[in-house]
């Protein structure tokens, strides 16, 4: 796991520098660049595969035609050097994949992305064409940022390295900010810069003369089914995951797992305890209050799985006090609050690993999610009169606000406020923060001309209109998932929770060969009404407690509703004063009253709403562009 940078155009190897220094956490062992003619490489490196000097980066071929800065790690590099090998063409002087992918580049350029199977983003330059390559793994776990500036191609692993180029002009995207109000994050392919892309997954760009030739898709995600027995899709699918962790235990440097004590994370610690010839190091956090804690489950699974666990307790003040560090490094905002929580588990684990697994992208691939369960629903909400449902929503409000984790009174009240417009947009308005109607009376009449009518929802018609699957409830739900929430949301928090703290984390879950094998899969071994991950669950049936098993699907979260009451209570009118509001002539400083008003006063559960415009504040005090060049 690393960070990189550079460009293609105008700049000087002290641009590629300090591109590179802005994002040395991704990397701390070694940060270096290079300049090859009007091209600047610049990586971070994380050591794990091949610890000696000879794997550094930027890496030359022996040629010294091909330089490359790479980010991840190739799982099959091995048998991919066997194969050039084994055609006699190439030699190699170091034990690493990075080596590996300039060798493939050189025989077969683009055409070597389908056969990678690893996470990576990647910079290759030919110094013979004058062209830079860049590419991104399937399920988008690497980042890669990327701009046409005046004069200069800019790329980097985070926004801030892109930011650092003399030529980006930061400007603040209105559509992207629009989008994060609905989303709490922004989605792929925007970023909060105005011109700064994120490269979609699968993706592949080729520059030449600093301007972008082609930017073409090498892989996608194909939802068209193939019939198989249910029991030899059991087999099947325990076969891959074991195979998918086992790859995903290559390390020179210690190695452990993040055991939450859901099903997911406990699959990964039971494939990756069966396949190691070592008691496996698994980790989890505790928390005060016992609605948001399931260190008793962790626990359970590492009895009986006979792993070397580790437990951190949390107090509050743990995580009160990382907010103003976090956000200060969060160069885009995101308001999935699990962000605290997760790097707390990273910091943790990195005192005794440098590697972690987890169990990521499993609910969007198996349909495990209880927004799933709670579609089977939307279209009988759907078929009632407006009015009705403008009642049931009022009825909803009396319900008294409550702290807990998913309570309740919360479940009601977001599928309520889920139905209005699209029906198709139903399960991004119970994911996300402000509604369409919510961002009316949020955002300045200036801004809201500047938008001319965009409902922040695009990204979800876009997807829809471009995918080339048989359309069906579950199967569109899915795609929508990986593409957004898993892509944007998930993979981005664990990216950057974990690589704050110079910590790798592999996820077996979105391993090439499951995925393609999950989404081949009839969806009734997916879901079957209530009950996601069906599948999955029967894998696991027998290898890990029933009550691990059986247990309700429970989100990695924090008291944030409480703490705006109390502990965050000064932060939240600080960010949110009136007349730093009226001043920054973004958001209305009565409607953001009304809505602390009502929070504060316990009358409302406002807290992804007043989450969202904190943390958007906090980045625009650290990292802000303004609304005008």
């Amino acid at each position: 796991m690393c960070g990189i940078a550079g460009f293609q155009g105008h700049g000087n190897m002290e641009d590629a520098r300090r591109m590179i220094a802005s994002i040395a956490y991704r990397g701390p062992d070694l940060q270096d660049a290079v300049m090859v003619g009007d091209t600047g490489l610049a990586h971070a490196r994380l050591s794990i595969i091949d610890l000696s000097h000879g794997a550094d980066q930027p890496m030359f071929d022996p040629q010294r035609e091909l330089s490359i800065v790479f980010n991840g790690e190739i799982y099959n590099y091995k048998a991919l050097r066997e194969g050039l090998r084994s055609r006699g063409h190439h030699n190699f002087v170091t034990d690493g994949d990075t080596e590996v992918l300039l060798h493939l580049y050189r025989e077969h350029g683009a055409a070597m992305l389908p056969m990678l199977n690893g996470m990576f983003a990647l910079a290759i330059h030919d110094a013979r064409s004058g062209e830079l390559f860049l590419a991104r793994d399937r399920m988008g776990k690497k980042p890669l940022h990327y701009a046409e500036a005046p004069g200069a191609f800019v790329f980097g692993s985070e926004l801030k390295a892109v930011r650092q180029h003399p030529a980006i002009t930061s400007v603040l995207d209105s559509y992207a900010l629009n989008q994060y109000l609905t989303f709490e994050y922004v989605p792929t392919p925007r970023s909060m810069v105005k011109g700064v892309r994120k490269l979609e997954p699968g993706h592949c760009l080729l520059v030449r003369n600093g301007r972008v030739q082609s930017n073409e898709p090498y892989w996608s995600i194909d939802l068209r089914k193939q019939p198989i027995a249910e029991a030899d899709a059991v087999q099947r699918l325990d076969d891959l995951l074991r195979a998918a962790t086992d790859r995903r235990l290559m390390s020179d440097v210690p190695l452990g797992v993040f055991l939450s004590g859901g099903i997911d994370s406990s699959a990964v610690a039971h494939y990756a305890q069966q396949c190691s010839s070592q008691r496996i190091k698994t980790f989890s956090i505790g928390f005060e209050e016992a609605s948001y804690d399931e260190s008793a489950h962790a626990r359970a699974v590492a009895e009986r799985i006979g792993s070397d666990h580790h437990v951190q307790t949390l107090r509050q003040r743990d995580s009160l006090d990382l907010i103003p560090d976090i956000y200060a490094k969060l160069d885009e905002p995101f308001a999935d609050a699990s962000l605290i929580p997760t790097h707390l588990l990273s910091r943790f684990a990195r005192q005794h690993v440098t590697v972690a697994l987890g169990g990521d992208g499993s609910d969007e691939l198996l349909a495990g999610y209880p927004t799933f369960g709670a579609n089977r629903f939307r279209k009988l909400f759907s078929a009632l009169p407006l009015p009705v449902i403008q009642g049931l929503k009022g009825l909803a409000s009396l319900l008294p606000a409550s702290d807990k984790n998913i309570s309740f009174d919360f479940k009601v009240k977001q599928f309520l406020r889920g139905f209005g417009g699209n029906p198709h947009h139903v399960n991004t308005r119970w994911l996300g923060a402000f509604t369409p109607e919510e961002k009316h009376a949020l955002l300045s009449a200036e801004l809201q001309q500047q938008l001319h009518g965009s409902t922040g929802l695009e990204p979800v018609d876009d997807l829809l209109r471009d995918s080339s699957f048989a359309k069906g409830d579950l199967d569109e739900l899915i795609h929508i998932f990986l593409r957004t929430y898993l892509l944007d949301d998930i993979l981005f928090k664990v990216d950057r929770a974990s690589m704050y703290t110079s910590l790798e984390v592999r996820a077996p879950f979105m391993d090439v060969e499951v995925v393609e094998f999950i989404n081949s899969m009839p969806n009734d071994l997916k879901r079957r009404g209530f009950n996601g991950k069906v599948m999955l669950k029967q894998a696991m049936r027998g290898k890990l407690p029933d009550e691990i098993i059986d247990r309700p699907k429970k989100g990695f979260g924090i008291p944030l509703s409480h703490w705006l009451r109390k502990e965050l209570r000064p932060l939240c009118e600080e960010l949110l004063d009136p007349a730093l509001l009226r001043t920054q002539g973004i958001f209305s400083p009565e409607y953001v009253a009304q809505l602390k008003q009502e929070h504060m006063s316990a009358k409302a559960n406002h807290r992804k709403l007043l989450w969202t415009l904190m943390v958007f504040q906090l980045w625009n005090k650290h990292h802000g562009a303004p609304l005008h060049q």
